[in-house]
């Protein structure tokens, strides 16, 4: 093989990403026709494949702990460290 002074083999290496760069915009393409709901795209497969989501705006409802409960938890995990300290 020739040896390629510094001029030509930056040349080639910028014609082998922009082929690079070329194939791999393709390959996206095909993947966005594929699966368009992925990409946000909006229509009816998009519909159809989420599930019916409960109304907007809405947010789940979360069960509190009492006082009650937070001091049980609290004695349980100070006697758990303890116990490890002591075993460390």
């Amino acid at each position: 093989m020739a040896d390629l002074d510094r001029e030509e083999l930056q040349r080639l290496a910028r014609l082998g990403a922009e082929a690079r760069l070329k194939e791999l915009r393709s390959e996206e393409a095909a993947i966005r026709r594929a699966f368009p709901h992925v990409f946000g795209a909006r229509g009816p497969r998009r519909a159809a494949a989420e599930p019916a989501a409960a109304a907007p705006g809405r947010r789940r409802k979360r069960s509190r702990m009492s006082a009650a409960a937070r001091k049980a938890v609290s004695k349980r995990m100070k006697k758990y460290w303890a116990a490890r300290r002591r075993n460390a």
